[in-house]
């Protein structure tokens, strides 16, 4: 008998840093807009949430304050996974970036290396990142790996060799495909990093930016893979038509998975998945 498909983990990024607000009104970059968004992409159906801060003038911060307010603001409001970027914007010094976890996410993003990031240069030196891997094993924050090429693939059989299973025991790592510096959002270039993951992965998901976002999605379900979607990494719903909202992203992704026979993870199977119960637990 053939085994049932695995649920779908399906997170949405809302905001992102680079996206103006005055650009993109729709955009949430207050704490009750993201808690608005957040209800709204729960109910549709994500588990995990990756968030960016904005400050009052909806500029990106990682100010610590703005920072748990705004996790306090998703976790009154929902019972999702609760990400933090420690990307922040390409502008935001390193040792700022390290605090980030002092506002108590369940998760955190991890990029495995530095990227040309459209004209701009996404910095994550290697003693940068070991360090905050660290820092994410000692406070029990589990690490989402962020991976931009194939480089940074080998980078992470690099960390796990030196330093071990990430807090929780899971490895969950995202590819983030079509940033013009990092790899093609294509399915060849999906299934080569598939191909190249650490054994001790458990988990992977796929981001397509922009033009990538339909591709990269249908590739990623094909091979058993999870979602990222949201108005960060893209804010058209179809060429020339500008995204609703972020709950929209995630609708269609839901109805995507649908016909592969996917349905979308609850946040307490994402936690399971993620390793966030271990941690609880001990």
């Amino acid at each position: 008998m053939t085994a049932m498909p695995e649920p779908l983990l399906i997170t949405v990024a809302p905001t992102g840093a680079e996206t103006a607000k005055a650009d993109c009104p729709q955009l949430p970059t207050t704490p009750e807009e993201l808690a608005a968004t957040a209800v709204a992409c729960r109910e549709a159906g994500a588990a995990m949430i990756h968030i960016h801060v904005r400050d009052h003038d909806h500029q990106p911060t990682l100010d610590l304050p703005l920072l748990r307010e705004w996790v306090a603001a998703v976790r009154e409001s929902t019972d999702l996974v609760v990400q933090l970027s420690t990307g922040g914007s390409v502008h935001d010094p390193l040792d700022t970036r390290l605090k980030v976890l002092d506002a108590e996410p369940d998760s955190c993003s991890l990029t495995m290396g530095t990227t040309n990031f459209g004209d701009d240069v996404f910095m994550n030196p290697w003693p940068f990142v070991c360090e905050l891997y660290q820092l994410s094993q000692e406070r029990g924050v589990v690490p989402e790996f962020e991976l931009f090429d194939l480089g940074q693939v080998h980078a992470l059989h690099r960390l796990l060799d030196t330093f071990g299973l990430p807090a929780g025991g899971k490895v969950h790592c995202d590819l983030v495909m079509g940033v013009p510096g990092g790899m093609n959002g294509t399915a060849d270039a999906l299934v080569a990093s598939v191909a190249a993951l650490p054994a001790a992965t458990t988990s992977w998901s796929a981001t397509g930016i922009g033009r990538s976002t339909l591709a990269v999605m249908l590739a990623s379900l094909s091979k058993g893979g999870h979602l990222r979607v949201g108005m960060e990494d893209v804010l058209t719903i179809s060429r020339g038509v500008p995204v609703e909202s972020n709950a929209q992203l995630v609708e269609r992704a839901v109805e995507v998975a649908r016909v592969a026979q996917r349905t979308p993870m609850t946040p307490g199977e994402a936690r399971t998945l993620l390793g966030l119960d271990a941690v609880a637990a001990g």
